[in-house]
C-alpha cells in the first residue's frame, strides 16, 4: 500500500509538474495534522515521518524518557522504558507508534482537504510562475465565451506547457470589434497578479504594447535591434501613430516597417481590426520630429514656444482639416507621440 502511495505521487509529478518533495511537504503536514486532532493531548509530541526511498510512513508520539511522570501523553517513566531496551535513561527519547487505524473519519477528512488544497497551490504557483515570466508579451488565445451583458471576453491562453482562462473586459476590448466563440486572437499581457482564487491575468487589445510586439513580430529589422521603436501613441480600433529610428545607416525604418508591398504592416492593420497605422520617422530635432508625427498632413514650419513643453504649427490652409483630424484625433495622437503640446495654424492665419 506504501509503494502505491509513493508511485502515486510520483504520478503527479510526472502529469502535473508538482515536485515530489512539494507534495510529501503538504501530505506530511496533513498527516500531523490529522495527528494532532487525534490525539490532542499530545499536540507537543506528534511526529510524522515519510521515507519515498523505502516508501514507509511512520506516525508516532515522541515521549521523554522520566524518573517520575508529570505528563504521560509527552513522558516515559524509566520501568517502561525498559522494556523496550535496558540502555535507556532519564532524558532519552522514545517513540511510541501510532495505529493509524485508529484515525477517525474527521482527522482522515481533514487530511485529505489538505492535501486537494496542496495540489491546487501548486497548480496555481505553476501557472504564476509560467505567466508571470509572460508579462508586457503577446499570446495567442482562444476565445471561449462572450457575455452578451458585459461585453466581456473569457479567453483560454497558453504559454508552452500551461494553460489558463483570462478575462478580456470590455475595457480592454478594441471597439468595433467582433469575436465569437472559436476566435484565435492574440492579446497582450499587461500583469500577472496572486489572488485566492489563483492567478489573475490581465490582458489586453488596447494597449499600446500590443502594437510593439506585434511589429517586433512581423519585422526582423525590429526584432534584431536594427530599427527601433522610439515612441507609440494609439487609440484603439482607429489610429495608432509610431516613432521608429534606424541604427543602421543602411536600413531605413519606415521601409521595413512597412514592408514589401505594405505587407508586414497590413498584416498588423489586420489583427488589429482595419487600424490605421501612421509610421513616422524619430528625430532627436524636436521640429523635426513633430513635422513628421503630423503626417500625413503637410507642415510649413514648427516654432518652439519659450517653455519647452509647447510649440506653434502652421501648416497650408487646404491642409488644416488634415493636421487636426477628425475631432482631433490627428493632432492629439501627435502630441502624445512627441511630447509636446502643439498649436495648429492655417498659413494664412498665422
Amino acid at each position: 500500500m506504501n509503494a502505491e502511495f509513493f508511485s502515486a505521487i510520483a504520478d503527479i509529478e510526472r502529469e502535473k509538474g508538482i515536485p515530489q518533495s512539494y507534495m510529501l511537504e503538504k501530505i506530511e503536514q496533513a498527516l500531523l495534522a490529522a495527528l494532532k486532532k487525534d490525539y490532542p493531548n499530545c499536540s507537543e509530541c506528534a511526529r510524522v515521518a515519510l521515507d519515498p526511498v523505502e516508501k514507509t510512513i511512520e506516525m508516532f508520539l515522541e515521549k521523554t524518557v522520566v524518573e517520575t511522570v508529570e505528563n504521560k501523553n509527552t513522558q516515559y517513566s524509566l520501568e517502561q522504558a525498559h522494556e523496550i531496551s535496558p540502555d535507556l535513561s532519564p532524558g532519552d527519547i522514545v517513540n511510541e507508534p501510532v495505529d493509524t487505524n485508529r484515525f477517525g473519519r474527521i482527522a482522515a477528512q481533514a487530511a485529505k482537504q489538505v492535501i486537494i488544497q496542496g495540489i491546487r497551490e501548486a497548480e496555481r504557483n505553476i501557472v504564476y510562475d509560467e505567466f508571470t515570466s509572460k508579462e508586457h508579451e503577446i499570446l495567442t488565445g482562444v476565445v471561449t465565451r462572450v457575455d452578451p451583458r458585459t461585453g466581456g471576453v473569457s479567453i483560454q491562453i497558453g504559454s508552452s506547457s500551461e494553460h489558463t482562462e483570462a478575462m478580456l473586459s470590455s475595457g480592454e476590448r478594441i471597439p468595433g470589434e467582433s469575436l465569437r466563440d472559436g476566435d484565435r486572437i492574440k492579446v497582450y499581457v499587461i500583469e500577472v497578479r496572486k489572488s485566492t482564487r489563483g492567478p489573475q491575468i490581465l490582458i489586453s487589445r488596447t494597449h499600446p504594447g500590443l502594437v510593439k510586439r506585434l511589429f517586433e513580430l512581423e519585422v526582423p529589422e525590429i526584432f534584431e535591434g536594427l530599427v527601433e521603436i522610439r515612441s507609440i501613441a494609439r487609440e484603439a480600433g482607429n489610429r495608432t501613430k509610431i516613432a521608429v529610428l534606424s541604427n543602421d545607416p543602411d536600413v531605413e525604418p519606415i521601409g521595413a516597417c512597412v514592408g514589401p508591398k505594405g505587407s508586414r504592416v497590413n498584416t498588423i492593420v489586420k489583427e488589429l481590426g482595419g487600424e490605421k497605422i501612421d509610421i513616422v520617422k524619430f528625430s532627436d530635432d524636436p521640429t523635426e520630429y513633430i513635422a513628421s508625427a503630423l503626417a500625413p498632413s503637410a507642415v510649413v514650419s514648427v516654432t518652439m514656444l519659450e517653455d519647452g513643453k509647447s510649440c506653434r504649427v502652421v501648416v497650408p490652409d487646404s491642409q488644416l482639416s488634415l493636421a487636426i483630424g477628425k475631432e482631433g484625433q490627428n493632432v492629439r495622437l501627435a502630441a502624445r507621440l512627441t511630447g509636446f503640446k502643439i498649436d495648429i495654424k492655417a498659413e494664412s492665419q498665422a
